[in-house]
């Protein structure tokens, strides 16, 4: 039989539920019905002058899959995400390691390498393109060149990367660090007895004990990456001739949605990158068994 609730607990379970519900209201109106919004766009044409929705079923699917300028742009994401995410878990594992031993002046490191996460990313891009200016930049003065970082086309990537690998360096080495700190000594010790040097045991010990937080990163970094809007779009000028090597999938959606103002395009375009990720992640999750070692 149920037991009859006191007036009390009903008093406590009232409050809790006031407590909660605006997170509740928040999630509801600003997280879900998005989605579900964005799922019934997809399958839509948006009205003229900008208003109502037609149902127009799977045609915008149907064109998307025959529209150059999607997988162009989807490229360039896939290239950005190749290109940025080794070098962002390469370099963030070094620093971590090293900035896991007893050192002078540790903290300061510590902070000064995860100042980056706490700018804006406006302030960051804003601040690179200046560095990447041909004529009056901080790094063509530092190498005493006149290099075309943002206009051509060549590089243009490579400059995106080098930003985003900077921006993202200091999230990573924190997680990687936490990470560390969780790894038993007595593995450690043990290998030294065994004789194993510092090398054999980063790769034998370190690399599988770290693993969990390593696939961490790489998921949510791929993730991350396929969703790359903002670099690109303040840092580089959308009239220069390198901008199509550097145009994004959701700088495309972002176009089709509030510039040209057919969000049902845009929705679909939206829509199909989520169904990439989707892909990426199931396979990442079915490979984990395979790399990942918990203790």
């Amino acid at each position: 039989m149920k037991k009859k609730m006191s007036p009390r607990a009903k008093t406590e379970a009232i409050w809790g539920l006031a407590m909660v519900t605006p997170t509740i209201l928040g999630l509801l109106i600003l997280n879900y019905y998005p989605i579900f919004e964005t799922v019934y766009q997809s399958f839509c044409k948006t009205g003229d002058f900008g208003k109502g929705n037609t149902f127009v079923g799977l045609k915008n699917f149907i064109d998307l899959f025959h529209d150059p300028e999607v997988f162009s742009t989807l490229f360039n994401s896939v290239k950005y995400a190749v290109m940025s995410l080794p070098l962002t878990i390469g370099i963030s594992l070094v620093l971590a390691v090293l900035l896991n031993r007893k050192m002078v002046g540790r903290t300061v490191y510590r902070t000064i390498y995860f100042l980056p996460m706490v700018c804006a990313p406006a302030a960051i891009a804003m601040v690179w393109k200046w560095m990447f200016n041909q004529d009056y930049g901080l790094l063509n003065h530092l190498l005493n060149a006149k290099i075309n970082w943002v206009t051509d086309s060549s590089i243009a990537m490579l400059a995106i990367v080098v930003v985003g690998v900077w921006s993202s360096l200091g999230n990573n080495m924190i997680l990687l660090l936490g990470g560390l700190q969780d790894i038993p000594k007595d593995y450690y010790e043990a290998a030294s007895v065994d004789g194993s040097t510092g090398i054999h045991t980063f790769f034998h010990i370190t690399i599988p004990l770290l693993s969990p937080m390593l696939f961490f990163i790489i998921q949510t970094g791929i993730m991350g990456a396929l969703q790359l809007f903002d670099l690109p779009f303040m840092i580089m000028d959308q009239s220069s001739r390198a901008w199509p090597s550097v145009k994004t999938i959701t700088y495309l959606f972002y176009e089709y949605a509030f510039e040209r103002s057919n969000r049902g395009y845009g929705a679909a375009i939206i829509m199909f990158l989520i169904c990439i990720i989707g892909v990426i992640t199931f396979i990442l999750q079915k490979t984990e068994k395979k790399w990942v070692h918990y203790e």
